[in-house]
This record gives structure tokens, sequence and C-alpha cells, in this order.
């Protein structure tokens, strides 16, 4: 399977009150994470919104939280495909500390295909024979 790592430090601004992560930047990182994901594998989103009219608008999201991240530890997340259907791609995110590779947190993301030609009216479709072909290939790690 392919995979796409991505590396930082947790900075103060990270942090809450009682000097862990803040819940909602792990969903930052994710929702980044998967973008560059994407164009990792030659997808980017931002041309197949303006040139496709196509968006993988965000079904559902889930984070298991293992061990608190705290201030200046380094990162990485790994992000892969976990399931592909013919209308959701769902991305595996996994959080780990650096150098130790203690799992801090599992997340996923399901990601649907959507037409989104018309503003008023976004509508699920299956996802395009070629935008598909490039998921699997990810997902076979080719």
């Amino acid at each position: 399977m392919r995979k796409n790592i991505v590396e930082r430090r947790i900075m103060w601004g990270d942090l809450d009150s009682l000097g862990i992560v803040f819940y909602p930047r792990y969903y930052e990182w994710i929702d980044a994470s998967g973008h560059l994901f994407f164009e990792a594998i030659g997808l980017n989103l931002g041309d197949l919104w303006s040139k496709r009219q196509i968006l993988f608008g965000l079904a559902e999201t889930s984070c298991s939280y293992r061990k608190p991240g705290r201030y200046h530890q380094k990162i990485s997340i790994t992000t892969h495909v976990d399931v592909l259907t013919d209308k959701t791609v769902t991305l595996k995110h996994l959080i780990h500390e650096l150098p130790t590779g203690t799992l801090l947190l599992e997340g996923y993301e399901k990601r649907i295909c959507l037409d989104v030609s018309d503003p008023d009216n976004f509508r699920a479709i299956d996802i395009p024979d070629d935008i598909l072909a490039v998921l699997k290939d990810a997902m076979r790690g080719s």
C-alpha cells in the first residue's frame, strides 16, 4: 500500500490548558495530511474541483487517542487508503511520536465523491474510473 508521511513538531499553540494537544488540532493535521496524500498519488483536489467539479467531501471522521501529544514532540502522520468503495474512500492516519514510534492517535476520514457542478445541489456520484484506478493503485502500493 502507498503511504504518505508528514513530519511536524507540536508547538505551544497546539496545546490546551493541560499542556497536551488540543483535540481539534489532530483533525486539522489529519485533514491536511489527507490532502497531501491525494497530491502525492497524483490527485490534486483543487484541480478536480476547478476542472471537473468533483470534490471528496467528508462523510465521517473519527479518532482514537492512545497517548497525549506534548509540547515540542516531533511526530509523523502516516496516511494510506484503508477502504475503497464505488462512492467513498476511507483514509487511515496514524500519528506516531518520533523517534520512539509510540502511537499517539489513529484516525479515519471517510470521503465521498461529489458532483458539485450545481452549488445548490451537491450529489454523491461513483468515483470516476480514472480516479478510481489511481486510488486502487495507491491501495495496492503501485
